[in-house]
């Protein structure tokens, strides 16, 4: 296979386990404590329910994975944390770790110190929770610590990595999926490529062999040079039955979105996405039909997908939440308003996302919300709207229009944008092997 690849990292083989300091004793404070690197939020403060014990300086430590099923609270109070003490330092972590984001496998590390009880009557039963800090990400860890308040506070450390540009490209052989993985393109790069492609390419029918491809995008590395985190891709073509596609990832200053762009400075995206759930079956079509509650046939204004309860749904398009609450029938309800022309609503969510409400703004894609069976309904499905000037349509059948195109000076600006990205990916030398992530 033909291919071309270019990266400025080096071969890496080790693996990374950064530490949060532990500053929770009565001579040192999270406040004294901070790294460069650290950023420190106070969340709310959970008083402890324990006044009278005094912490040691001297605290044992205990790493637990999370299983299935579990929750932190699970966690905390099988590794032998006090139920109260624990909702106390969850309290005070949600303000900056979203406690259902827990994957299985993922470590938490809690510190205890031993109360002046325990060290009057010699046991080791009567210990005081001090800390509990986890890995969110790569590059970020969260604490809930106690404070000599005797409250917890959050504690969330951001470590500094530094971006680098890769560059890989290559030629279709048999499908694009293995010939970017034989080409060293990373598998998250990969479906990023896919998925800004998508709106304009069938990757089933037109993907021929000797076809190209080739993507300019981000990686992060540590101090040491070993790359932990993909970013996003800047820059790719497509070059399909001899007619090359560029897209370039750019911002619009004049209402903050970020967006892949063709030469001519058209939005990849449609307006909205006929679909705002994945692997979900439709079970009911838009029209008329007998309603399985009220037993009557009823005009069906929408379009119902079928998905276990908790499934993610997303945001069909860019726009601003108009409604996010109970709506009768529709139990939880979502409606977004994208266009002067255009809403698309919806119902029977089990719950919102965090941040989203009335007045919040969205990306396409985004998670909104999470299938459920509120209101007037027989199972866990997604009930989705599209409003056009105020009349319901049918979702599956109508004619999208196309995303956003630039003009005046926001098309020059993207213009001069697009110049200088051609001459940095022509820049990057094409001599060395794109190196694995650690793990």
């Amino acid at each position: 296979m033909g291919g071309v690849l270019a990266y400025t990292l080096v071969p890496i083989d080790g693996t990374i386990a950064p530490s949060i300091a532990l500053e929770a004793n009565q001579q040192t404070t999270a406040e004294e404590q901070h790294a460069k690197t650290d950023q420190v939020t106070d969340g709310d403060t959970a008083p402890s329910t324990q006044t009278t014990e005094q912490v040691s300086t001297q605290p044992n430590s205990k790493t637990v994975s999370v299983g299935k099923g579990d929750t932190l609270m699970k966690v905390l109070v099988r590794a032998g944390a006090d139920p109260q003490e624990s909702h106390a330092a969850i309290t005070a972590l949600s303000s900056v770790f979203d406690p259902r984001r827990l994957k299985i496998g993922q470590d938490i590390t809690l510190n205890f110190s031993k109360t002046d009880l325990a060290e009057k009557t010699k046991t080791n039963d009567i210990l005081q929770l001090v800390s509990v800090s986890l890995n969110q990400d790569v590059d970020k860890q969260v604490a809930a610590i106690r404070s000599p308040d005797r409250g917890f506070k959050a504690k969330e450390t951001i470590i500094e990595l530094e971006k680098k540009m890769a560059r890989v490209g290559g030629t279709i052989e048999n499908s694009l999926f293995l010939s970017a993985a034989q080409s060293g393109l990373p598998n998250q790069i990969t479906l990023q490529l896919i998925r800004i492609f998508s709106y304009d390419v069938d990757f089933q029918r037109e993907i021929q062999a000797g076809d190209q491809f080739e993507v300019y995008f981000e990686r992060f590395v540590d101090e040491n040079g070993r790359a932990l985190k993909e970013g996003r891709i800047q820059w790719a073509s497509m070059t399909l039955s001899g007619q090359k596609i560029s897209l370039y990832r750019f911002k619009t200053k004049d209402d903050g979105f970020t967006d892949y762009y063709d030469q001519k400075g058209r939005s990849v995206r449609k307006t909205l996405m006929r679909t705002p759930i994945d692997g979900a079956r439709l079970t009911s079509r838009f029209g008329k039909r007998k309603h399985p509650i009220l037993g009557y046939t009823k005009m069906h204004k929408g379009a119902d997908f079928g998905a276990p309860r908790g499934t993610p749904i997303m945001a069909a398009g860019n726009g601003t939440v108009e409604m996010a609450g109970r709506n009768g029938a529709y139990g939880n309800y979502i409606r977004i308003r994208h266009t002067s022309e255009y809403k698309t609503a919806y119902a029977h969510m089990k719950g919102f996302a965090k941040k989203v409400r009335k007045g919040s703004r969205v990306k396409q894609g985004q998670i909104i919300g999470y299938v459920g069976t509120t209101g007037r309904s027989t199972g866990p499905h997604l009930h989705y709207e599209v409003h056009k000037n105020g009349r319901l349509i049918n979702p599956l059948s109508v004619k999208l229009p196309a995303g956003r195109k630039l003009k005046g000076k926001m098309l020059t600006t993207f213009k001069s944008f697009a110049g200088q990205m051609d001459k940095a990916v022509a820049a990057l030398p094409a001599n060395t092997k794109v190196a694995k992530l650690a793990d």
